[in-house]
């Protein structure tokens, strides 16, 4: 299946139904008088979370979406009948932008989530509705309510708990496959990723999801290579592996690019938890890999994890590591949340 991350629609409501206007006139029955009922609803445009779903592929066929118009109303105070609602399933991680693909309207993240686009239109009174003492045979009604519409941008986050970055050909893709039972492309070349992968890691009782996206270069900011366009995809993992390529000659240098593109495209992206990897250690030699364990050490000040994703070599303390900083931000998040339930209680 083909992945798709953002796609623009268009939307409309369904217009209410109009007013009827019409009159009781019947043999042998002595009192007639208006009886003319009232439109139908229009419907609305809905868009709901659904499980199943993994790109926004279904968006690129088909862009405009219109809700049913509401029925007109009809003779013996008939009302029209609403219009059909039009849904459009997304799936989890997905955000509903406004035209300047800024302003947000929806974040969907929980599977089952419903939120209403756009309302239909009212149906109009019939001229049953404006029958009064002094009106007794009104001859108006009004028509329905036009409903509204808007052009608005599907984007697609993936909900994962860690994510992967690092330049090309650090060796992302190998890694996941090591540790999951994804198959992502893998080659020789750079840029072998094309779109973001996901895979389940399970280690030490404990599963995670963990995302790989396209490698970045210097620039991508501004559109060198792929660009950042896949960055968003990590916008929700609690913490990020950054692999760099261990045969490389400027490991620091390599730390240092994707660390400032990170801080250009978002500065939340560089407070987030790391764990920084040197890969493919099995084709350095000892003391070259420790003269880059040391200027790695030093550019990020964090500890180095010495992985091959080739030979599995290191590869659970990277993950074991994972797991730890999941269960903290966890913690911190439900104690956070447990402060904020008794601060906000009062007798």
């Amino acid at each position: 299946m083909k992945f798709l991350d953002q796609a623009k629609i268009y939307i409309r409501a369904g217009d209410g139904g109009a007013g009827c206007v019409s009159f009781r006139r019947e043999k042998f029955i002595e009192f007639g008088g208006p009886d003319g009922g009232n439109g139908g609803r229009g419907g609305d445009v809905v868009v709901e979370c659904v499980d199943g779903l993994n790109t926004l592929i279904d968006y690129r066929y088909q862009q405009h979406f219109k809700a049913a118009k509401g029925g007109h109303g009809m003779g013996k105070n008939r009302t029209g009948a609403d219009g059909k609602d039009s849904v459009l399933k997304v799936p989890v991680g997905t955000q509903i932008l406004e035209d300047d693909q800024e302003t947000l309207i929806a974040d969907m993240t929980e599977v089952g989530q419903r939120v209403v686009l756009l309302k239909g239109g009212n149906g109009g009174f019939g001229n049953a509705h404006f029958k009064t003492s002094s009106n007794q045979a009104p001859r108006h009604a009004n028509p329905g309510q036009e409903a509204v519409e808007k052009w608005i941008w599907l984007r697609l986050k993936l909900i994962a708990d860690a994510g992967l970055v690092g330049l090309p050909n650090a060796g992302k893709s190998t890694f996941l496959a090591a540790v999951s039972a994804a198959k992502p492309k893998i080659a020789d070349y750079p840029f072998t990723t094309l779109h973001p992968n996901l895979g389940v890691v399970s280690i030490g009782g404990s599963d995670f999801v963990l995302a790989d996206i396209p490698g970045l270069i210097e620039g991508a900011s501004e559109g060198a290579g792929i660009g950042d366009r896949f960055l968003g995809h990590i916008e929700r993992c609690e913490v990020l592996i950054h692999l760099i390529d261990g045969t490389q000659e400027d490991v620091a240098g390599a730390y240092r690019t994707i660390r400032s593109e990170l801080g250009l495209y978002k500065e939340d992206l560089v407070e987030k938890a790391e764990i920084v990897v040197l890969n493919k250690v099995d084709a350095i030699a000892p003391e070259e890999l420790k003269d880059k364990v040391r200027a790695l050490r030093k550019a990020s000040k964090l500890e180095v994890h010495e992985v091959s994703g080739a030979t599995g070599k290191g590869v659970d303390g990277v993950l074991y590591a994972v797991v730890r900083t999941l269960e903290q931000a966890r913690a911190d998040k439900a104690e956070a949340a447990r402060r904020k339930a008794q601060g906000a209680w009062a007798p």
